[in-house]
């Protein structure tokens, strides 16, 4: 689903430059949930948005679904990831003035969906993450954890290849966070494959492969069932 080889990525500081990706190689099968993990400076917010095509690598190769990413315009960009991706935010990213089905039903209009079929389909979606008595209210009026259902059922609306969560459990008590990796959980076991870029652990471990990047570079790439047996050696 996703194939990444050689990526690289430099920023102007300045005079100076700042080499943020050095050289990764990534592959991601269909259906799986991946963590990536790193700390601040990592690299990982950086290789999150060249994957959700916000920004564009300076050297390498980035296929989506044997689609090859690069010198996109902003138009299609745009288009390719409203085809291909879904994105959860970790600050949800809900318009106040919309209440949760209008929310959901967003990216279906910018399908060109009409407003019936967009209503229909968005509440399934609240159905599906537990909010359908919901639809009518207000993000102001959803607690935390609901707001993040939105969100993840305003990502699967468009029906995407792939969902990006970037920190979805970062606002978000312990509780509240493994409700929500339950869910994300229950969306990948019906075959979506999805990315979660986290920095905590236990959230990590929820995922089923777990690659960390340290200093632009991955140092360490495997299955969630082997961490945890090194980890209790």
């Amino acid at each position: 689903m996703i194939s990444i080889k050689n990526l690289h990525k430099s920023y102007k500081i300045g005079d100076s430059s700042l080499h943020v990706l050095k050289g990764i190689d990534l592959n991601i099968k269909k259906g799986e949930l991946v963590a990536i993990m790193g700390s601040s400076g990592s690299g990982k917010s950086t290789l999150l948005n060249i994957l959700g095509m916000l920004d564009l690598a300076d050297e390498g190769e980035y296929l989506l679904d044997n689609v090859l990413i690069e010198g996109l315009t902003e138009t299609t960009a745009a288009n390719y990831r409203n085809k291909f991706l879904g994105f959860i935010f970790q600050s949800f990213n809900l318009i106040n003035y919309k209440n949760a089905l209008e929310n959901v039903a967003l990216p279906l209009y910018y399908q060109g969906l009409g407003r019936k079929i967009r209503q229909v389909k968005a509440l399934g979606y609240l159905e599906k993450v537990g909010l359908k008595d919901w639809a009518t209210h207000l993000p102001s009026e959803l607690s935390g954890g609901q707001k993040q259902r939105v969100a993840i059922a305003r990502a699967m609306a468009s029906e995407p290849k792939v969902l990006l969560a970037d920190e979805p459990t970062g606002a978000l008590d312990s509780k509240t966070s493994t409700e929500v990796m339950s869910l994300i959980q229950q969306i990948n076991s019906e075959g979506k494959t999805i990315l979660v870029v986290t920095h905590e652990l236990d959230i990590a471990n929820m995922c089923k492969r777990i690659v960390k990047l340290k200093d632009g570079v991955i140092v360490d790439d495997q299955k969630v069932d082997q961490v945890i047996a090194e980890n209790h050696v």
